[in-house]
């Protein structure tokens, strides 16, 4: 339980952080957007003085020319701020996945294949238990392992292996809870 909460924090963790990230790059675009609305500003204003001085008699087309191609310049700066934009809003999507996806991918290597070989071990454990002589089987499990899973069953007075051998089923289910608690299951 503890390596899956573990491998949960580190998804959500990883997930706030790329978010983090994300809206930290996005800042970026602000140059951008003030490009983009000053072009916007400049070409629209270019284009309405250009608009005026055509009507200026005898000089208005030579007047209107220059400022219809200085209008194209701020034109070209909208453009280019749409563009810083984008491209800082991909960025920012790109990254924000790679934060994402790598810890997800080490997570899952590492977590997935013990968790789901646990889980085919659990499985066949139940199934082991639920079948005649099961409760046995891990009575001997138990009184095999480590001294120290023993330490609290209670022992009768001739032993726990006599009690085992002998069929005793306080004893018996004492040893099989010890032996379906070292593979992390409950009795």
């Amino acid at each position: 339980m503890v390596a899956d909460l573990f491998a949960l924090a580190v998804i959500a963790v990883s997930v706030w952080f790329a978010l983090l990230v994300h809206d930290a790059i996005m800042l970026l675009a602000g140059p951008g957007r003030a490009a983009e609305s000053a072009g916007d500003q400049l070409a629209g204003g270019l284009n309405d003085a250009g608009n005026a001085a055509s009507k200026v008699p005898l000089l208005g087309d030579t007047l209107k020319k220059p400022l219809v191609s200085a209008a194209e310049a701020g034109s070209g700066l909208a453009r280019a701020g749409e563009s810083v934009q984008h491209s800082v809003s991909h960025l920012a999507f790109l990254v924000a996945v790679v934060l994402v996806v790598l810890p997800v991918l080490t997570v899952l290597a590492l977590w997935l294949p013990p968790r789901l070989r646990w889980m085919r071990a659990s499985a066949s454990a139940r199934r082991l238990l639920e079948a005649p002589g099961g409760a046995d089987l891990f009575a001997l499990r138990a009184l095999t392992g480590p001294l120290r899973d023993l330490a609290g069953v209670e022992t009768p007075a001739r032993g726990l292996a006599d009690a085992w051998r002998r069929g005793d089923q306080a004893v018996i289910d004492d040893l099989s809870r010890v032996g379906l608690r070292r593979l992390g299951l409950r009795p």
